[in-house]
């Protein structure tokens, strides 16, 4: 059975406590509906091209993002891999939205399948490995890390998705999907895409987190910022049989949550600096008026009016505005009219 070693050191539990503001800070704030739609878009981009990149894909973010607009018909390997992390994304943006159990072994399979599509053999695409597989270091020239034997692959990823829901409500979500990431790693059940699909999953269970901007959301960019640095985390040396009642996940849990804090603040920056333009600026008025309608559910014009001085013509204005940018949403007709969030 499964029972991976750890501590909430300090540094974790600071950690966090401070993701835990940040996501609030960024469910918390408005933002119109083209901000978003053009953050995922980027989003999508970057963690195609990082995840990608991080298992060796040389094109450039420009190159991906030009992949991924035009999506081309005659392609090379390395753009046939972009398109297909691309796609997985959209797949479990799908199943963040449904009442689809949230991880099992038949999801778990069906990533890897696109993530490797028209990259592998077809007997290796969406299936377990049924063949030893071994860890090399490019730089050492030699193999560094022998993952479980390939009887044993279907046992170890059962008992890790069945850590992982069992303890869904019992472990802070973050610590669930850093002992995820790195516990699919040591398993190693694929012939390829290993790293690719534990990403993605490990991405999927972030979204159980509480971020809305899920969408908005690339935690490969940290990791292919010093992938040397990720592989040392995320990877363990020697062989698993020998090492397995001596992991410690404590080190990559920090390292984990340092990645998702980097990435949380990278979104709440450009959220702000895309969503300033004149046309989608909020005044201190709009700010007060969805203040209120947080706080108490919905607001009509009367109510609006002892908020400002502003006369009722642009009162009107305002709420038109905030309609327009589909932060607000009206209901009733006349005087029975009210509004709330959009949601």
């Amino acid at each position: 059975m499964f029972k991976p070693k750890f501590i909430i050191t300090q540094k974790l539990l600071g950690n966090i406590k401070r993701i835990a503001v940040l996501i609030a800070e960024l469910n918390n704030k408005s933002f119109p509906n083209t901000t978003f739609l053009e953050m995922e878009k980027t989003a999508r981009a970057i963690s195609s091209h990082s995840s990608t990149s991080i298992e060796g894909n040389p094109l450039p973010l420009t190159e991906v993002k030009r992949i991924l607009k035009n999506k081309p018909e005659n392609i090379r390997d390395t753009e046939q891999e972009v398109l297909n992390y691309n796609r997985a994304l959209e797949e479990l943006n799908k199943v963040t939205k449904s009442s689809k159990s949230y991880l099992d072994i038949a999801l778990v399979l069906e990533i890897q399948k696109i993530v490797t599509n028209k990259l592998i053999t077809s007997n290796n695409n969406g299936k377990l490995r049924i063949e030893p597989v071994f860890v090399n270091d490019p730089k050492l020239q030699k193999t560094v890390y022998w993952p479980p034997d390939h009887q044993d692959v279907k046992r170890l990823l059962a008992e890790l998705i069945k850590y992982t829901k069992d303890n869904k409500f019992k472990i802070d979500s973050l610590v669930l999907a850093g002992i995820f990431h790195k516990q699919f790693v040591i398993i190693h059940p694929f012939i390829d895409g290993n790293g690719r699909t534990a990403r993605l999953l490990t991405k999927l269970l972030l979204a159980n987190v509480g971020l809305n901007t899920f969408n908005l959301f690339s935690f490969e960019n940290y990791y292919n910022q010093n992938v040397t640095k990720y592989f040392q985390k995320v990877g363990v040396f020697g062989n698993c049989y020998d090492i397995e009642n001596k992991i410690d996940f404590t080190e990559w849990l920090e390292y984990f949550t340092d990645g998702i804090i980097d990435e949380l603040l990278r979104v709440g920056t450009e959220l702000k600096t895309l969503s300033i333009t004149p046309d989608t600026k909020l005044e201190s008025y709009h700010e007060k008026l969805l203040e209120y309608i947080k706080k108490h559910g919905y607001i009509n014009d009367k109510l609006y009016s002892a908020l400002t001085d502003r006369a009722k013509a642009t009162r009107s204005l305002d709420f038109q505005k905030l309609i327009n940018l589909k932060v607000i949403e009206r209901f009733g007709k006349g005087k029975a009219t009210y509004y709330k969030l959009k949601q």
